[in-house]
């Protein structure tokens, strides 16, 4: 009897060690993004083209200036929290046309997928440059991008409902 509790607790043992994520912060970015990439392009698609300069208050950002800065925050806090170079592209503007905008917005969810497939866990201690030129570890980075592709999908599905557009995770 006591052989086969033995066996019984090895087994368990390695089942649990095999379920283990090698590198379960990364994984965990590398499993959030196809689902925020999907939403967040379409809901900037869904917005028509006339409604980029839209803005629902005189203090906020108009929606083409949002994608803009979708596009830079991609960029930048893949980068950092991955810890490769930020692609080198020309800056996009709000008053770019949908199209442009879209197309850029694509490439840096494109560039994330290819930064966060050479990311893993062992940096995430590592510090870098962050804002105001503080010093912010590559795991600060992460939970940043991870709550701002949160926030932006937020943002782009508000300013859809305040144009009469269903956001795409709200469709059924």
């Amino acid at each position: 009897m006591k052989t086969k509790f033995v066996v019984l607790a090895l087994f368990v043992v390695a089942a649990a060690a095999a379920a283990q994520v090698k590198n379960p912060v990364t994984s965990a970015l590398r499993e959030t993004l196809p689902g925020r990439q999907k939403n967040t392009v379409a809901a900037v698609e869904a917005m028509p083209a006339d409604k980029f300069n839209y803005k629902p208050t005189v203090d906020q950002m108009t929606f083409g200036h949002l994608v803009a800065h979708m596009v830079e925050s991609n960029n930048s806090f893949c980068s950092k929290a991955a810890a490769v170079p930020a692609p080198k592209v020309d800056e996009v503007k709000e008053t770019d046309s949908k199209d442009k905008l879209v197309a850029a917005l694509k490439a840096s969810f494109d560039f994330c997928g290819d930064a966060l497939g050479k990311m893993d866990d062992s940096k995430l201690g590592e510090m870098t440059e962050g804002f105001g030129g503080q010093q912010f570890s590559r795991a600060r980075f992460a939970l940043i991008l991870a709550s701002s592709w949160a926030d932006h999908y937020a943002e782009t599905a508000m300013y859809l409902r305040l144009n009469g557009q269903t956001p795409p995770t709200a469709k059924h």
